[in-house]
């Protein structure tokens, strides 16, 4: 599949998000990832105003970053994929509001095993899922 960017198709642009920011968290993981996209899309603002544009959106998930060696993989992973079809599934329930939010309404995670960023410092700490911490940043406290 040879892809034209941005990505205007909502399940296509999360799948590849998920799966380029957690392929290797598992099902879960990548949920949870969707999760923060369609938490993000349902309160648009600075981060983007849709699920395509909030996936695209610059310097928000790492996967999309140029110098980013998942990059060039997300652009030409295809269905043979099993991971890949894994988040296809969910990107499709995501897009038509039927999954479920593993992250408690987080907007933001990181991966714990690297340094801590100064975004998630004093903010609303949400969960852990596999190596990804979710918190609440740009949305207010615990009510959404």
């Amino acid at each position: 599949m040879t892809l034209t960017l941005p990505i205007t198709d909502s399940v296509q642009a999360a799948a590849r998000t998920a799966w380029g920011e957690a392929r290797g968290e598992g099902r879960r993981g990548m949920q949870a990832v969707m999760n923060v996209i369609g938490n993000r899309a349902t309160h648009p603002g600075w981060w983007g105003r849709d699920i395509a544009g909030v996936c695209q959106a610059h310097a928000q998930f790492s996967c999309w970053d140029t110098n980013d060696p998942n990059r060039i993989k997300l652009l030409t992973v295809n269905d043979s994929d099993m991971q890949f079809r894994e988040a296809m599934d969910l990107s499709s329930c995501l897009v038509n509001g039927r999954l479920s939010d593993l992250t408690g309404g987080a907007d933001h995670y990181y991966d714990w095993r690297g340094q801590r960023p100064y975004w998630a410092q004093g903010r609303f700490y949400k969960c852990t899922i596999g190596h990804h911490a979710f918190y609440r940043v740009g949305l207010r406290g615990d009510g959404m």
